[in-house]
């Protein structure tokens, strides 16, 4: 048994150290059955591949599909880009609605990005009731003073 999470282990961290080295193509090799098996760190990685044709064909069912697994498996980076594909209406239909609360999924997790993007939104009164209060909140999590 410990063999086999080894040689995962193993597969997981070429996949991904490919993946920062920019060799796409061989990120998407190693990190395709991975995420197939249900990885999300694998899963969101083959998501950014996908979304924008790195190593691969352009493909924004598959994006669309491993980034939402990946954010529903509780991967706060996920999260946070399944919510910027609804914020932005990009693999799937804009929502501002779920947008928000991917963002907020993030957010809660201690993503500085989705905090920030998430006080905005409440800011601007974008997918939610404008609530300064509540985007004051967001942005001292973020590490901001005073912005609103």
């Amino acid at each position: 048994m410990s063999d086999k999470i080894t040689n995962y282990d193993m597969e997981l961290g070429s996949g991904i150290a490919a993946f920062e080295a920019k060799h796409f193509a061989r990120a998407a090799g190693l990190l395709s059955p991975l995420a197939e098996a249900g990885d999300p760190q694998a899963q969101y990685r083959m998501a950014i591949m996908a979304q924008n044709g790195l190593g691969m064909h352009e493909n924004h069912d598959l994006a669309f599909r491993y980034m939402k697994a990946a954010a529903e498996a509780g991967l706060d980076i996920a999260q946070h880009g399944l919510g910027f594909m609804f914020l932005e209406g990009e693999c799937t239909n804009k929502d501002l609605a779920l947008a928000v609360h991917w963002f907020r999924q993030a957010a809660e997790q201690g993503l500085a990005g989705s905090q920030t993007t998430l006080a905005m939104m409440y800011q601007e009164g974008r997918g939610v009731e404008k609530d300064l209060q509540e985007a004051r909140k967001w942005y001292r999590r973020a590490g901001f003073d005073e912005i609103v």
